[in-house]
């Protein structure tokens, strides 16, 4: 049965880098307290014909003055009306990094049920979802001090040390990170299965997740599944982050 979303609200939806004469588009999700900003490095290494799309998450960025997402439900709801409103437009690929990567696979099994899924399926740094309850215990909790958010962030590389130093920027990052970690506490893996292809990626050196953690994304579609270990942590390395469109499956052969 077709879902009706509602028009997303303005800044869900950002398109960095128009490119109008694009055949596909990559539209991206953010990892557990993040925001776009990290996805605009990509722009470079995109093949000519895809369009970049960054989906905003509320009360961060231009959606800064929106509410937080109270749950994982509000949150998948929130960014399937944002995806739905540039489904129509051309085939497209979605990906996510880490809490983004069972984010974009939720709203994928939403989309292909409305009849506009994903060509494919990207997930970043994400373990397969049917490890919620052990991943969940992984995470710092929403109330944890600042001392102990502010360890887990560096451990994992997704704020730099000058942000940090900042005390505005800190406290926002801080305000993000618990509004995230509130509503990754809530989600909970239903049995769910896609059509479409997954492509996984994780780090060697990242402490989050491991071989073991991805193989279970193969049980999780009924298409392709290929699974790739690339060099360093949650976010690789920064050189690597910035080229990671290379290893997405983006090559015209591969999504014609």
């Amino acid at each position: 049965m077709t879902v009706k979303y509602r028009q997303p609200e303005a800044g869900a939806v950002t398109v960095p880098f128009p490119r109008p004469a694009a055949t596909r588009s990559l539209v991206c999700l953010s990892f557990c307290g993040g925001g776009t900003a990290s996805f605009r490095a990509w722009q470079p290494a995109l093949p000519d014909d895809v369009e970049l799309v960054l989906i905003g998450y509320p009360g961060r960025e231009s959606r800064f003055s929106s509410p937080f997402a109270r749950d994982w439900e509000e949150l998948a709801v929130d960014v399937a009306e944002a995806v739905t409103s540039v489904a129509g437009l051309r085939p497209y690929i979605l990906c996510g990094h880490s809490m983004g990567g069972w984010m974009a696979f939720d709203v994928a099994s939403r989309m292909e049920r409305d009849g506009a899924g994903p060509r494919s399926l990207v997930v970043s740094g994400a373990p397969t979802p049917q490890l919620w309850v052990e991943e969940r215990s992984r995470q710092p909790d929403p109330g944890s001090p600042a001392p102990v958010l502010l360890d887990w962030m560096r451990a994992v590389g997704q704020v730099s040390e000058e942000a940090l130093a900042d005390p505005d920027l800190q406290a926002i990052a801080l305000e993000v990170l618990r509004a995230d970690l509130r509503v990754l506490k809530s989600y909970r893996y239903r049995g769910e299965v896609v059509d479409a292809p997954i492509r996984v990626l994780y780090g060697v050196e990242d402490d989050e997740i491991d071989e073991v953690g991805v193989r279970g994304w193969s049980k999780l579609t009924t298409g392709d599944t290929h699974i790739e270990e690339l060099p360093g942590g949650h976010f690789y390395t920064p050189p690597l982050w910035a080229r990671l469109p290379q290893h997405l499956g983006l090559a015209p052969a591969e999504c014609p």
